[in-house]
């Protein structure tokens, strides 16, 4: 029972790591793994363990909560770099292609942070509660969307 309740956490992790392997590999792939991993465990074992069904819906609430935040960082990074680039064709025209290049580049630096930064704490916090789910404990992730209750 709490190999299942760990599982459920750590499949979210393993399948980032895949989706992020497989694009490398050149697939373009545009299935929320991260969340239909946990998604299958958790409706496979929810009926057997009451413990199952709570670790399984608080990995779903955050995958989905950690999707939307990565697809809004996404929307905000593409929206700035089609204004950057809008913009920079006006200052290109007038001569002044440095600065352009330069908040072109500094936007790219940003997304890379931001997704870092994200891929960075998911890694942790699913670590952490996957570890509180195989000893036994509750766990809640900060900053998650309560979509399933």
């Amino acid at each position: 029972m709490r190999f299942w309740a760990m599982l459920c956490h750590l499949s979210g992790l393993l399948a980032w790591m895949l989706l992020f392997f497989l694009v490398f590999l050149g697939l373009p792939l545009y299935l929320p793994l991260n969340v239909l991993a946990p998604l299958l465990i958790w409706q496979y074992k929810k009926s057997q363990y009451p413990w199952i069904d709570f670790q399984g819906k608080e990995s779903l609430n955050f995958q989905i909560s950690f999707t939307v935040y990565t697809l809004i960082i996404i929307v905000i990074v593409i929206s700035l770099s089609l204004l950057v680039t809008s913009f920079g064709v006006a200052v290109t025209s007038n001569g002044n292609a440095d600065k352009f290049s330069t908040t072109l580049n500094s936007l790219v630096v940003l997304f890379l942070f931001l997704t870092s930064l994200i891929l960075v704490s998911q890694s942790f916090l699913v670590t952490f509660a996957a570890i509180r789910a195989y000893n036994g404990q509750h766990y809640r992730y900060p900053l998650t969307i309560r979509v399933l209750r």
